[in-house]
């Protein structure tokens, strides 16, 4: 007869901390000593500096049964955001579930680039005077998910009216409870529907950009960023499967080459931005020549740039309204 298996002691917070990195180590989960320590943290309710100064402390067993529950459902492949329901995005505490695409820190690019084109019209207040600056800015998040470009900007931009759109009622629940935990639920709209179809302007082809009536100028966008779906169809089998089996597959993949979604966008973006507004939207990789050239084959476009991240891979592609 085999001898009794031995129940699993956990003597205090640093063994704990050392078995749950050995476990995801085991399991080849990416990043696993950061993993375990932020799983470990969500069980405590602590910050690191408070793990660092009671790792000696001895571990609650209900505590520990949750944390190895937890463990083990990330060396499955379950991603850690899920795991402790949140993600830190340009400093602030977004919250994520599978209904939405965890915020990336390439993403970040986009608001860098966005206040960068915005420029002065970005500025809420005169530096030089203490004046008001100009006019409030409308601005559009295409494709909200979880609300994070859209709330970081209303952050950064506290004269603007933003209207964040999404195909996904479940993911614009998300995004709302964000834009309420951030303080700036009063001035994000959330549109249900496909890209900007649930906004019209005068036909692009009828329009004079220079001669906008007053109403039009009014519901034009000065602004329009977007975290499209950009993955092709056929690249599933190789990613992750963090994302390839956890993360919403329509906030994935933009159709069979990755790019079909950025002729749609861009059409709908020239026919509702102001003159002179400005599109800042994200890049898959090896995107950046196809989707340049498609802007450039509109002629609605000027002024187009390509930023790369911090990888040196091209991210963001910004242009403005001729």
């Amino acid at each position: 007869m085999a001898p009794p298996t031995k129940p699993f002691v956990c003597q205090d917070i640093r063994f704990a901390l050392k078995e749950g990195i050995a476990r995801l180590r085991a399991a080849h989960v990416p990043s696993h000593t950061l993993a375990a320590e932020l799983l470990l943290l969500h069980v405590l309710g602590r910050d690191r500096t408070w793990l660092y100064t009671h790792s000696e402390d001895s571990f609650d067993p209900g505590a520990a049964e949750r944390y190895f529950a937890l463990i083990a459902r990330r060396a499955a492949g379950k991603p850690t955001q899920y795991l402790t329901g949140k993600q830190e995005f340009w400093g602030l505490d977004f919250e994520v579930t599978p209904a939405v695409l965890i915020p990336r820190p390439e993403t970040e690019h986009v608001v860098e680039v966005a206040l960068e084109r915005l420029g002065l019209r970005g500025i809420k207040i005169d530096m030089a005077t203490g004046a008001s600056g100009p006019a409030a800015l409308r601005v559009a998040d295409v494709g909200t998910g979880s609300g994070c470009l859209a709330v970081t900007l209303a952050h950064e931009l506290p004269h603007a009216e933003i209207f964040a759109t999404d195909i996904s009622a479940a993911a614009l629940d998300v995004a709302r409870r964000n834009a309420a935990r951030c303080g700036v639920a009063d001035r994000i709209y959330f549109v249900q529907g496909d890209l900007l179809e649930g906004f019209s302007l005068a036909p692009l082809a009828t329009r004079q950009s220079l001669a906008l009536s007053e109403t039009e100028r009014s519901l034009a966008f000065d602004l329009i960023v977007s975290n499209p779906p950009y993955l092709a169809c056929d690249d599933a089998a190789s990613l992750q499967r963090e994302v390839r089996e956890h993360e919403p597959q329509a906030a994935l993949f933009g159709g069979a080459t990755g790019i079909e979604i950025y002729a749609r966008l861009t059409e709908q973006a020239a026919a509702l931005l102001a003159r002179r507004g400005i599109l800042v939207v994200e890049l898959g990789y090896g995107a950046a020549d196809r989707v340049r050239q498609a802007l450039q084959s509109q002629r609605h476009w000027t002024n187009i740039s390509i930023t790369n991240d911090l990888a040196g891979i091209p991210r963001v592609l910004a242009a403005e309204r001729a």
